[in-house]
């Protein structure tokens, strides 16, 4: 089955935002640990961690939200941040407490692949990402690979990157690790058409602004609706 991966930002709504994208879903849920300078995430996601930090939403408290989360859901956790709140907190501890705190994974933006590699992560390739670096990072990579699909920030866009095809095409020829396309899906027809690519999708952005503006009843109809899009596409190219 296609996966559907859900981003959200810690805070005080996300246990029970969480809970209702699994309801209506979703397979994977990707927690933002939010950064004073996120140089990867376009303007909602930057909102949503400026709002975050403004309720005082540090390592400490994200660490403790995660755990709130886990005990509601049983999905895989990815804590998804920037390595300088690593480098802040100390790597190893970082590992072991967000561990503790029930992730099953990391994703670290900004980490290059040969900086720490004892910290066990999802690693992140690029339409610009060389396939022998592509190749490294599935090898690399803890379970999947996230296939960033277009060069640029995250944020809705009107249509699937047609830079996806070819970094799929290229990572399935040196991996058979699965691949979950990223950045720039937001509606299920733009889920579809990426799942009949890859073998899943990322939705950050534009399930941040739902539940902004909706809370958890419309966060659940809209995964829901990305989940039946996801089920019905085609299957991944070979």
């Amino acid at each position: 089955m296609k996966k559907v991966s859900i981003y959200l930002m810690a805070g005080p709504e996300a246990p029970e935002l969480a809970e209702a994208a699994v309801e209506g879903g979703a397979d994977l849920l990707e927690i933002g640990f939010p950064f004073s300078d996120p140089l990867a995430d376009g303007p909602v996601i930057r909102l949503a961690g400026e709002r975050a930090l403004a309720q005082g939403m540090r390592t400490k408290a994200c660490l403790e939200c995660l755990t709130e989360i886990r005990s509601r859901v049983e999905v895989p956790l990815i804590p998804m941040t920037y390595a300088s709140i690593l480098e802040a907190y100390g790597y190893e501890l970082f590992q072991a407490d967000a561990e503790k705190a029930g992730a099953t994974s990391l994703i670290v933006v900004d980490l290059p692949l040969e900086a720490a590699p004892e910290l066990r992560r999802v690693h992140l390739v690029a339409p610009t990402t060389p396939s022998e670096r592509v190749r490294l990072a599935a090898e690399r990579t803890d379970g999947w690979l996230y296939l960033v699909s277009l060069t640029g920030t995250t944020g809705a866009r009107t249509e699937v990157s047609a830079q996806l095809a070819g970094l799929v095409e290229r990572a399935r020829a040196v991996t058979s690790v699965p691949l979950l396309a990223g950045f720039g899906i937001s509606t299920p027809e733009q889920a579809a058409d990426a799942a009949a690519l890859a073998d899943g999708i990322v939705v950050g952005s534009r399930a941040v602004e739902v539940a902004q503006a909706q809370g958890a009843v419309g966060l659940r109809e809209y995964v829901a609706s990305l989940r039946g899009a996801v089920d019905a596409a085609q299957p991944a190219v070979a």
